[in-house]
């Protein structure tokens, strides 16, 4: 075996300069050493995956209620904002995926330049974002100008942040290690984004506007108003209030670039010559016509998706079908914090029962809380137990999909041993779905309640709204998940195959690193 040869090669190589210490010398555990994660770099690595769930829970829960309360959109026009927004986003992540495939190395990496330079511009649309300017005629295309613009930019930073995880190690357990670290960190970012936009502009939450029955009800009772002293909070001080949490959000953003890039080094691939460059369609039809890649793809298109519709209407759900209109942001933040505090649970889980098995149970968990919360009459005390339980089957659904997905470019590797330097199609095709999934769900459902009859700031809605909220935050992510977990079952990449996967790739990596020391050994002699 080559292995063998490369390891007698550095032997004899040695007794010419170190006699007696050749034997003790193991490949092997060399090469492990060589690509083993000390805490500092996984958390380092964690901290790059911050800003995309920061910035993504904040627009996932609050866009939606900003464009139509607080902007005053119609809905139609809010629904296309959200939809083209999002879909952009998705077309731009395989383009961006492919440009990165055929980014040249540089010194500071291949991925890592991405990561830099699009931070400070991503930072500033983003902030822009959340700022209504002084006209009215044009306000839809500002918002979905720069709403396009952050999501583009913000892809330039994920797609090769995803990516690098093949390059941090070449060991399966430990980029499996940083996986769980980087996904307990993104849940924290989730916790972060809520705690960050939900107090800041809880504290500054503008009056409803009563209704003409409301306002008679009102007079007969001879009150000062329904919402008595919070007049004193205009929507001007609404509006600065998304101005100040997108400033607190983009500096976190920038922060957490910075770790990224200082304590973490990416590793150039050694000893596997790079492939032939792709065309575009070639790599569209490389890694979609991969079955178990997209059989994964699929699975994770509609459990995301049954996710993204509770997410992107929960806050509407609180506000106006169980009446917490004061008290959605808590309920948020108890379902994120749940999420961080069940992490570790579920990545003891997932190695102690396999990762299939644990998508079934994570992923149905959820599923008796989203009946609970639509069939029990509103109660805050229920509605807070509820949303904690829910945050355990949420953390699955953050850890599992990017757990696995290492495992199908692994197998892509094993089956196609000479089609290497592709990582990066299979991650960015995986974001393209994930934030289809999220344009197609928040395009419905805004559209939806502009059919139902929303009525923008109202302080009560019609009660076809409050139907379709139900819709949106329990039956339809049911009927999705349901099928996403179908699909699962066809997934053909179970326990055995993927330590029988691991098993290979590490001997062909251990026989390359044995070939590459030999040649470095004799070209010192």
């Amino acid at each position: 075996m080559a292995k063998g040869e490369g390891g007698e090669q550095y032997s004899n190589a040695s007794l010419l300069t170190k006699p007696g210490n050749a034997d003790d010398i193991s490949l092997s555990g060399k090469h492990e050493q060589r690509n083993r994660l000390s805490v500092c770099n996984k958390l380092c690595y964690a901290v790059g995956g911050a800003p995309y769930q920061i910035t993504g829970c904040a627009l996932g829960f609050f866009l939606q209620l900003y464009l139509l309360d607080v902007a005053q959109l119609d809905p139609f026009y809010a629904s296309i904002i959200l939809f083209v927004g999002r879909a952009w986003d998705a077309v731009t992540d395989p383009t961006v995926g492919f440009l990165v495939s055929r980014t040249p190395w540089t010194r500071f990496g291949r991925m890592m330049p991405w990561i830099l330079c699009s931070t400070p511009l991503a930072v500033a649309s983003y902030i822009l974002i959340w700022y209504v300017p002084p006209f009215e005629d044009s306000k839809v295309i500002w918002y979905l100008f720069f709403y396009c613009l952050f999501q583009s930019l913000q892809t330039c930073f994920h797609v090769p942040y995803s990516a690098l995880t093949m390059f941090i190690s070449s060991e399966q357990k430990e980029r499996d290690s940083a996986t769980a670290y980087r996904m307990t960190v993104e849940v924290l970012g989730t916790v972060i984004g809520t705690a960050v936009q939900g107090q800041i502009v809880g504290m500054a939450n503008a009056p409803c506007v009563p209704g003409p029955g409301e306002i008679l009800a009102d007079l007969s009772n001879s009150s000062t108003g329904l919402n008595g002293s919070d007049h004193v909070i205009s929507l001007e001080h609404t509006r600065t209030a998304y101005l100040i949490a997108s400033g607190v959000i983009c500096s976190i953003y920038c922060l957490c670039a910075i770790v990224l890039f200082f304590g973490v080094r990416e590793q150039k691939e050694s000893g596997r010559p790079k492939s032939k460059p792709l065309s575009f369609f070639q790599g569209i039809k490389l890694v979609m016509g991969y079955g178990p890649y997209a059989k994964l793809v699929m699975v994770f298109l509609f459990t995301s998706l049954a996710f993204m519709l509770l997410e992107g209407n929960f806050a509407l759900f609180c506000s106006y079908t169980l009446g917490f209109r004061n008290d959605f942001q808590n309920i948020l933040l108890v379902i994120m914090l749940s999420a961080t505090l069940t992490i570790p649970f579920w990545q003891w889980f997932l190695t102690k029962f396999g990762k299939k098995t644990a998508v079934y149970v994570g992923t149905l968990s959820v599923v008796p809380f989203m009946i609970l919360v639509v069939c029990v009459k509103s109660n805050l005390i229920v509605t807070y137990f509820v949303s904690f339980a829910a945050g355990v089957g949420v953390a699955a659904a953050f850890l599992l999909p990017w757990s696995m997905l290492p495992d199908v470019v692994d197998d892509f590797q094993v089956q196609n041993p000479e089609a290497t330097g592709h990582e990066a199609l299979f991650y960015s095709f995986y974001v393209f779905f994930t934030k289809f999934a999220s344009g197609v769900s928040l395009g419905i459902s805004t559209l939806s309640l502009d059919f139902a009859g929303y009525i923008s700031r109202g302080c009560s809605q019609p009660a076809e709204v409050d139907i379709t909220l139900k819709v949106l935050v329990s039956a339809a992510p049911i009927l999705l998940i349901i099928i996403g977990l179908c699909i699962l079952h066809t997934y053909p990449i179970d326990e055995e195959r993927r330590q029988g996967n691991r098993k290979w790739l590490q001997e062909q990596r251990e026989e390359a690193d044995s070939e590459t020391d030999s040649t470095e050994m004799a070209n010192m002699i």
